[in-house]
């Protein structure tokens, strides 16, 4: 029997605002397995963003508990859960997040920078990452030299460069216009058909209807959690044309 990736357990996040104390999340369970590819959608407010925050080791949650790869990851303190996310995680946001006096191949790099790998290994490992993404030719361009695709294939180059247990990408076709927002998704499509895990973080349905699975959030608790049986419906039809031709 696989062992989940990801298993999350009773989860609640408590803050509080002034004399108000806001349920962000409250008692959300969940098991995500190896390569699966999953959207997590809810309106504003509906304790998606802090999910995805958990789940991505940058907070921790209240009560309840969190095991990421066999570890439990509930009550680390910060710099053992930054090791954890440089190990374990490649974010890809909305936003990009790019050093702009850096070139693509300084900012793929950092990730291995933190983890100690040499510095021939690092460039090694960052080409053949851009190389990935088909940015072989942009490797020395800054992210103002490059469109709003190119850079967030840069950010996938970084989020995969260190092999990690989870891409976990955060309205990562937000900034972008709905050609290059097909592109991404398409690339995230090959991602995922090469085995990795991949977690989408949207309130857009068009870029969640490409996941396999589906998660809804609302008020703070997992409201619906399906199968995307379209796309696998569809991914084994064109599997089907493709044999009979």
């Amino acid at each position: 029997m696989r062992e989940p990736l990801i298993n999350i357990t009773n989860i609640t996040k408590f803050y509080q605002v002034g004399t108000q104390e806001v349920r962000a999340l409250n008692g959300a369970s969940l098991k995500i397995y190896p390569n699966e590819y999953v959207a997590i959608m809810g309106p504003s407010g509906s304790g998606k963003s802090t999910l995805m925050n958990i789940l991505g080791c940058l907070d921790t949650p209240t009560s309840g508990q969190y095991v990421l790869n066999n570890t439990d990851v509930s009550k680390m303190q910060d710099n053992q859960l930054a090791e954890i996310r440089n190990k374990e995680i490649g974010f890809v946001f909305q936003t990009f997040n790019l050093l702009p006096r850096y070139t693509a191949l300084d900012n793929v790099c950092l990730p291995l920078i933190y983890a100690g790998i040499p510095k021939h290994e690092r460039v090694e490992r960052a080409a053949k990452a851009l190389a990935n993404v088909d940015l072989s030719d942009r490797m020395m361009h800054k992210p103002n030299e490059l469109s709003g695709g190119q850079r967030q294939r840069v950010s996938i180059a970084r989020a995969l460069v260190n092999n990690p247990s989870i891409i976990l990408a955060d309205e990562p076709t937000g900034n972008l216009d709905t050609k290059t927002s097909i592109d991404i998704m398409y690339l995230f499509e090959e991602i995922y058909e090469k085995g990795n895990t991949i977690i989408v973080v949207t309130h857009e349905e068009d870029i969640a209807r490409h996941a396999r699975r589906i998660i809804r959030l609302r008020d703070g608790i997992i409201e619906c959690d399906e199968i995307n049986e379209d796309v696998i419906l569809e991914k084994l039809g064109s599997k089907t044309v493709r044999l009979d031709k």
